[in-house]
């Protein structure tokens, strides 16, 4: 079951208290102060954790929190700090904090950690309180609270390239194809009910990592059929490739109608999300009259279309190198923020020049 968001409750584990005591020993008869510190509480860490996909194990438990500090004892033995706490979540991963709504941390990366709940620190014994002048202390510290929060968690699938199109587009087919993945195919709208992800691998040892979305349908952004809330998983991919049937005599739109249609969704649920670098394919063109539909539709839209069959195979490697090529291209169009002038230094007034 795929999910992909949650909200969880997380604490630190509490410190221990000091200990107040004294050695007593025969033939020791004032042994002085002997009480160790406590043990620090536990801290809850978020680790972004290969091979977790979903964010399930947190919609059944709600609530997470470390080990607490153990008080310090006599003979100036400490007590055992109490043990971590570690979720693992997916890459990709962003952790809110629930009440103020700020981004704690982006788990865009494998094995990126992050401490959501600080321990408390334990407490000192009557040991550390004791002075020349003050030989036989009785003060200790109790254990400091630990931090506790809600936190909202929301998964936003990492991926080169998003796959979007109306139902029946052919998206889950398509995916089928290039990758291993394996998602549910069926003749009916709305088979695909979660986002699946499938790495394409390409000559010369490289990769492409698509997410296919389930389909949207004109409203989506109102809530009609599955709804829009999906589309967060292709915020973070560098291209879309929309995939429009054109071959179908049972599509419920005509090509550039179906496209026109997916744009306005893309477009009502984020403008940056509109402006992604986009490929366009016409699928089913193994179907009679598909090539031509292919052309037609090009000249609608007023850009190039990509032919290709999911279920033949014709055209898809040609789709997956230009898919390539795109990301790259994504890629280098990202450059870092130009480097400020420096501004040298003022000279002192004697040395300003007359």
């Amino acid at each position: 079951m795929f999910v992909d968001q949650a909200e969880i409750y997380v604490r630190g584990g509490k410190g221990g208290d000091g200990c107040v005591s004294f050695r007593r020993e025969k033939y020791i008869p004032k042994g002085g102060p002997d009480g160790g510190d406590g043990g620090d509480g536990g801290s809850v860490f978020a680790v972004a954790t290969p091979g977790v996909d979903t964010l399930l194990d947190f919609v059944g438990r709600h609530h997470w929190v470390s080990g607490n500090g153990q008080p310090g004892m006599g003979k100036n033995m400490s007590g055992r700090n109490g043990d971590d706490l570690v979720l693992e979540l997916p890459s990709g991963t962003l952790i809110h904090d629930r009440d103020t709504g700020i981004l704690i941390k982006d788990l865009s990366n494998p094995y990126e950690r992050v401490c959501v709940a600080e321990g408390g620190k334990g407490g000192r014994g009557n040991t550390r309180f004791a002075r020349a002048t003050h030989q036989t202390p009785r003060e200790f510290e109790p254990g400091t609270p630990a931090q506790e929060r809600w936190l909202r968690l929301e998964l936003k699938l990492i991926a080169d390239v998003g796959i979007v199109g109306l139902p029946n587009a052919g998206k889950s087919t398509l995916i089928s194809r290039v990758s291993k993945a394996r998602p549910k195919i069926a003749d009916y709208p709305f088979t695909t009910l979660e986002p699946n992800l499938g790495i394409a691998e390409l000559p010369g040892h490289r990769r492409l990592v698509l997410a296919d979305l389930p389909g949207l349908i004109e409203g989506a952004h109102k809530g009609a059929g599955l709804g829009d809330a999906f589309l967060k998983h292709i915020e973070r991919t560098r291209v879309i490739l929309h995939l429009v049937d054109v071959g179908s005599e049972h599509a419920s739109k005509a090509p550039a109608d179906a496209y026109a249609t997916i744009r306005a969704e893309l477009a009502s649920y984020s403008r940056d999300l509109a402006e992604k670098s986009e490929l366009v394919a016409g699928n089913k063109i193994d179907l009679t009259g598909g090539e031509s539909d292919v052309t037609s539709f090009a000249d609608a839209i007023g850009k190039k279309v990509l032919p290709v069959s999911g279920v033949s195979g014709k055209g898809v490697d040609a789709l997956v190198e230009a898919l390539w090529q795109l990301v790259n291209e994504s890629k280098e169009e990202i450059v870092a923020e130009p480097t400020p002038p420096r501004i040298p230094p003022r000279r002192p007034p004697h040395l300003e020049p007359s």
